[in-house]
């Protein structure tokens, strides 16, 4: 045991994580073997993902099969990647639907066409119908462009950071790259290149998703930004790029296309301050560490 308190809270956490994976993996594995009755009793009628996964695994040959270990890892990174992240865009994007109520109510339009059944009920959405909905995407997509993230990186050995345009030193003699040494941390405010008026237009610094239903700048595409998602650096670019960017932006689309479509968000008249830290969190009161967002909703129908 290290007598160091952060360490011990990092193991702590991990346990918790992976016990209550082993409970969620003997759970669904439970409810698959007892078939189609004991599945109905579950919140997700066994078409969660961690449901899916454990259905194919078990009629997957044995040889590609994953073993129960790999599988509870797979849960636990299922439960903890992307969720703050992710929830962190959906609170952005919600404040912003409720001070936006055209967009929002465009949005829901849209949905509502959507999943109308034609029985009068919410009908559900496969995966390509959510992703082809050109005002959902174009909303989530502006969302993540404004998002403010911050990235760090280590050096690892020494080199230079050419600038896109060059600085000015103190003696005005004009500055074309950054000089960086091994062991030295970078740390890069992506919303710069996200909102960066040359690439964007006067416009940059608005949220304003229907940038996204038109073609972009050309200047743009001929900068050809590293990100690997929408000319953004959101969700960064090359070797460390985000690998569940895919998945978060799913995540996002059936979270909006489930709850919109029943629900009305309005603003309280409070503040909002968002507070930079590693991932991006909203406070009521510009001194407040306290992650919260309060919103007035009405319900607009039943689901």
């Amino acid at each position: 045991m290290v007598p160091f308190a952060p360490l011990q809270r990092i193991i702590q956490i991990s346990d918790t994580i992976h016990e209550r994976s082993t409970e969620i993996y003997n759970e669904k594995k439970k409810a698959l073997e007892a078939g189609d009755e004991a599945l109905k009793h579950q919140v997700s009628e066994g078409k969660d993902i961690i449901s899916v996964l454990l259905r194919e695994n078990m009629v997957a040959a044995e040889e590609d099969r994953l073993p129960t270990d790999e599988v509870v890892a797979q849960i636990s990174i299922l439960m903890l990647v992307a969720m703050d992240t992710t929830t962190s865009s959906l609170a952005r994007t919600f404040e912003l639907l409720a001070a936006h109520p055209d967009v929002q109510d465009k949005l829901r339009e849209e949905l509502l066409h959507a999943r109308d059944d034609g029985s009068g009920k919410l009908g559900d959405l496969i995966y390509d119908e959510v992703m082809e909905l050109p005002y959902l995407d174009a909303v989530c997509r502006e969302t993540l462009r404004t998002l403010r993230s911050l990235t760090r990186s280590e050096v690892i050995k020494d080199g230079t950071l050419p600038l896109s345009k060059p600085a000015r030193g103190l003696d005005g003699t004009p500055i074309h790259a950054i000089p960086v040494t091994k062991g030295m941390w970078v740390l890069a405010d992506l919303i710069s290149s996200n909102c960066n008026e040359e690439l964007w237009g006067e416009d940059a610094d608005e949220w304003k998703p229907e940038r996204w239903l038109s073609p972009l700048p050309r200047v743009l595409e001929d900068a050809h930004i590293p990100g690997v998602y929408s000319h953004l650096l959101t969700f960064a670019g090359g070797s460390r790029a985000c690998i569940g960017f895919k998945f978060a932006q799913l995540e996002m689309k059936v979270v909006l296309a489930t709850l919109l479509p029943t629900i009305k968000l309005e603003p309280t008249g409070k503040t909002i301050h968002w507070k930079s830290a590693a991932i991006a969190f909203p406070t009521v009161g510009e001194d407040s560490r306290r992650p919260e967002l309060p919103m007035k909703v009405t319900l607009l129908r039943s689901p």
